[in-house]
C-alpha cells in the first residue's frame, strides 16, 4: 500500500524506500525485462509491483500487455478490464482490452472498447488499426458462415485459417476450422484442435462433438455414440449433436437391416434398404463406401452386373484400398466379358493384398488366360458349340457349319457375299483341325498361342483339305462336284437340303 517502508541496504548506507517507490522500481525492472523480450521474468516484476500497489492501473495494463506476448489472452483480458474499472479514462487499458477481445474472437467486446477509445483519443493510429483488423475479421466469418450454409467446407477452412490469424486464440473458430476438416475427411488434424481445447476446457461440448464427428466419419459408430450421448450431457440442446446421432442411428439400423435381408436372399429388398441408407448421411464417407460395396454385392446377384461396377468404382473413389470392392469389380468385369479390366483390377489387388496369398494371383492367372482367349478367335463360338462338346459334337458342328458355308454352294452370290463366305469356311476348317486334335484343343484351352507352340500356324490348315479328310473319311458319295474349289478332282458330295 502507499505507506509500506522497505529498507534498502546499499554499502554503508541504507535507504528508507516507501511502497509506490519499490513498486515503481519493480514495474521498470519489468519493462526492461519487457524490452529484452523476457516477457515470464517481466510478468513475474509486474506481480510484484501489483501485489505492492494494487490500486494502479498502469501496473495492470503493463501485465496485461505481458501477458498478450505469452499468449494468455483471458488473463491479459482481465487485467486491461481491471485496469480501466480503476481509471476510465485509461486509454491504452482500453485498447488492451480491444486487442484481448479480438484475439479471443469477441467482436462486441472490441468494438465498444475500440470506440470507448476513440472518444478518449480520437486520433488515435493504434485504434484505427485495431478498427481494421476488427473489420477484416468480421469480413472472413461472414463469409465463412455463406459457405458452410451451402457446405463448401474447403471455403470454411480458408476463412477461418485467416480469421485465426487475426484472432488466434478463438475457440470458436478454431472448432468450426476442425468440424469442417472432419467433413473433410482430415479427421487427424480436426481431433488435434478439439483435444488442444479439451486440454484447457474440458467441459466444451464443441470440441467433444467435433471427436464424436470424427469417429462417425471413420466408421467407428459405438465410439461416436458414446461421444455424442457425452455432448448432450453438457449441453442437452446442443443442435448438431441430435441431429448427427439420430443420422446415426438410422443409418446402423438402415446397414444391419440390408444386411439382414441380404443373409436371407431377398435381394431387391437388400437393394433398396442399402440405397436407404446411402441416403441418409451423404457425408459418411466411410460408411457410404462399405454400403457401396454391399449393394454392388447386391446388384451383381441380381445380374445387373454394369451398375455393380459403378458401385464398386464409388465405393474405391471413396477409399482406394478397399481390396473387397476391387476384386468384386474385377468379377464383375470377368462376367462381363471386360477382360483388359479385370487384368487391370487383378493387377492392383495382387499389390493391394497385403496378406500375400495366392487367392488374388490365381484370379489374375484365370482373367489372364481369358483376356488372351477373348483377342483368339473362338472356335468354339464359330462351330456352334460349347467348351465341353463332346468328339461327335464337334464333328456334326463341322458337318453342318462345312457344308452351310462352302464356297460352291455360293456360286450365285455377290462377290462380297462369296469372300465372306470363304472367310467363315476357312474359319469352320481351322475350329475343326484345333478341335479335332485333342493335344491342341488342350493347349487352347489352356490360353496357349498355339501359332507359337511347336511352329503351328492357322494358315497351315488348308480348308479345302481338312473337307477333303473329314468327308472323305465318312465314305460319303454325291453328285456334286467341287473340283472348281481347289478340292481334287473326283471328289463330290451332295448336299442336304
Amino acid at each position: 500500500m502507499g505507506d509500506t517502508m522497505e529498507v534498502e541496504e546499499n554499502n554503508d548506507d541504507v535507504t528508507i524506500i516507501n511502497g509506490e517507490e519499490l513498486a515503481e522500481i519493480k514495474k521498470e525492472n519489468g519493462n526492461e525485462f519487457y524490452k529484452s523480450q523476457n516477457y515470464k521474468k517481466a510478468l513475474s516484476y509486474y506481480t510484484e509491483a501489483i501485489d505492492i500497489c494494487p490500486e494502479n492501473a498502469s501496473y495492470y495494463g503493463n501485465r496485461s500487455a505481458c501477458y498478450m506476448m505469452l499468449r494468455q489472452y483471458q488473463n491479459a483480458l482481465d487485467d486491461a478490464r481491471k485496469s480501466i474499472s480503476l481509471d476510465p479514462d485509461f486509454v491504452k487499458g482500453h485498447i488492451r482490452l480491444a486487442k484481448c477481445a479480438i484475439a479471443l474472437g469477441d467482436i462486441v467486446s472490441a468494438e465498444q472498447a475500440l470506440a470507448r477509445s476513440l472518444q478518449l483519443e480520437p486520433n488515435n493510429a493504434t485504434v484505427a488499426a485495431e478498427m481494421s483488423s476488427l473489420e477484416t475479421l468480421r469480413h472472413f466469418e461472414k463469409d465463412a458462415l455463406k459457405s458452410y450454409s451451402k457446405r463448401e467446407y474447403r471455403k470454411v477452412v480458408y476463412c477461418m485459417d485467416k480469421a485465426l490469424e487475426i484472432a488466434a486464440a478463438c475457440t470458436r473458430n478454431k472448432l468450426t476450422k476442425a468440424e469442417c476438416l472432419a467433413f473433410l475427411g482430415r479427421f487427424q488434424e480436426a481431433q488435434d484442435i478439439a483435444i488442444d481445447i479439451l486440454q484447457v476446457d474440458q467441459q466444451n461440448a464443441d470440441a467433444v462433438y467435433v471427436r464424436g464427428l470424427c469417429s462417425y466419419y471413420q466408421d467407428d459408430v459405438e465410439r461416436a455414440f458414446t461421444l455424442f450421448q457425452h455432448v448432450l450431457r453438457l449441453a442437452p440442446d446442443h443442435v448438431k449433436a441430435q441431429d448427427i446421432y439420430k443420422k446415426a442411428k438410422l443409418l446402423r439400423a438402415k446397414k444391419e437391416e440390408g444386411n439382414e435381408a441380404f443373409r436371407k436372399g431377398n435381394f431387391t429388398e437388400a437393394y433398396q434398404l442399402y440405397s436407404d441408407a446411402l441416403a441418409t448421411d451423404p457425408n459418411n464417407r466411410m460408411t457410404n463406401a462399405k454400403l457401396f460395396f454391399n449393394r454392388a454385392t447386391v446388384l451383381s446377384k441380381l445380374g445387373r452386373l454394369k451398375e455393380a461396377v459403378e458401385d464398386c468404382t464409388v465405393a474405391l473413389n471413396i477409399d482406394n484400398n478397399y481390396l473387397k470392392a476391387l476384386l468384386r469389380r474385377a468379377k464383375c468385369y470377368m462376367d462381363l466379358n471386360e477382360y483388359e479390366e479385370a487384368v487391370i483390377d487383378y493387377e492392383k489387388a495382387v499389390k493391394m493384398d497385403k496378406s500375400k496369398s495366392t487367392d488374388c494371383r490365381k484370379l489374375l492367372q484365370e482373367a489372364k488366360i481369358a483376356l488372351k482367349r477373348s483377342k483368339r478367335k473362338d472356335y468354339y463360338k464359330i462351330l456352334g458349340v460349347n467348351r465341353g462338346a463332346t468328339e461327335d459334337d464337334i464333328k456334326k458342328a463341322y458337318r453342318k457349319r462345312a457344308l452351310v458355308h462352302h464356297p460352291d454352294r455360293h456360286s450365285d452370290a455377290s462377290d462380297t457375299e462369296k469372300k465372306e463366305q470363304e472367310k467363315k469356311f476357312k474359319e469352320v476348317g481351322e475350329a475343326y483341325g484345333i478341335l479335332s486334335d485333342p493335344k491342341k484343343r488342350a493347349r487352347y484351352d489352356n490360353g496357349e498361342d498355339l501359332e507359337e507352340s511347336e511352329g503351328f500356324c492357322s494358315a497351315d490348315l488348308d480348308p479345302a483339305n481338312v473337307f477333303h479328310t473329314f468327308f472323305g473319311q465318312g465314305g460319303h458319295g454325291g453328285a456334286f462336284n467341287f473340283y472348281s474349289s481347289g478340292f481334287p478332282s473326283g471328289f463330290s458330295f451332295q448336299f442336304s437340303q
